[in-house]
């Protein structure tokens, strides 16, 4: 059974146990329970408690402070990398800065300022530990190596590699751990294995948005343009707003020459970075 149990996060969190209580019982997280009844939180529960606990520090209402966890919380399950997000608050308001700039901007003076990073340092010895009890465990599938990847991820990159391997393992046409291994094999650089699987990925799933986008990306830092830009038009078939895709197709454009075309995807990008 993975997940922190409440001591671990009062440790992290510098937290004492009634403060903790008492954010759980808002209903800002919401828990699982181990196999002896025992609460056990995710690594994105450690990024919400963070927050709660600040905005309470700051004698923020119960109200908002509900309304602005859920508005995070929407934010962190689109986010597939969470250790480099910044979270802080102007005001009532939230901010979150991370690759793509600050989203949800107010004005007034910052209460509290934190990298969701700093989280991921304090959990990864524990996640180390995990590590090293799973691979003691029999009977694992690949959903549940995959599942275990997506968790630890963002406080253990490397075991985060080794558990969508064993995925693969077990399964080796499991669409997302080849999607996930490959992201990090290519932030890593290693762009010839990052496009291995997200290739394997689209041989599975050929509709599946973010191997294709992905795919287009590793073709770009490849320099194979041509192959970059099948892959983005091939993104935007599946899904038409994914902004990212033509804020991409926009520069490839742009360098060709090809002045029409960047200026529609640019104009296609700015219309829905500005969307709800």
């Amino acid at each position: 059974m993975w997940g922190y149990t409440a001591r671990q996060v009062e440790k992290m969190l510098s937290l004492d146990p009634a403060t903790l209580r008492a954010i759980v019982r808002t209903g800002v997280v919401e828990p699982t329970r181990g196999p002896s009844g025992e609460r056990r939180f995710s690594f994105q529960d450690l990024v919400l408690l963070r927050t709660a606990h600040g905005l309470r520090q700051a004698s923020v209402s119960t109200a908002k402070i509900r309304r602005a966890i859920g508005k995070l919380r929407e934010r962190l399950g689109a986010e597939a990398s969470l250790s480099g997000l910044q979270i802080a608050a102007f005001g009532d308001e939230l901010v979150v800065r991370d690759s793509r700039g600050t989203w949800d901007p107010d004005s007034g003076q910052a209460i509290f300022d934190f990298e969701v990073g700093e989280i991921a340092a304090r959990v990864a010895p524990l996640v180390n530990d995990a590590l090293r009890e799973r691979r003691d465990q029999a009977e694992l599938s690949a959903d549940d190596w995959y599942r275990w990847g997506c968790e630890v991820e963002p406080a253990g990159p490397e075991q985060a590699l080794e558990s969508y391997r064993q995925a693969l393992e077990i399964d080796p046409g499991h669409a997302q751990a080849h999607v996930n291994l490959g992201r990090l094999l290519h932030v890593r650089g290693d762009l010839d294995g990052a496009l291995r699987h997200y290739e394997q990925a689209l041989a599975r799933d050929p509709r599946d948005p973010t191997a294709q986008f992905n795919l287009g990306v590793v073709q770009q830092d490849r320099g194979n343009v041509p192959a970059a830009l099948e892959a983005y038009r091939r993104a935007l078939a599946i899904d038409a707003g994914n902004a990212d895709a033509h804020y991409n197709l926009a520069g490839l454009y742009e360098r060709l020459g090809r002045k029409t075309e960047a200026l529609r995807h640019m104009l296609d990008y700015r219309r829905l970075s500005r969307a709800p």
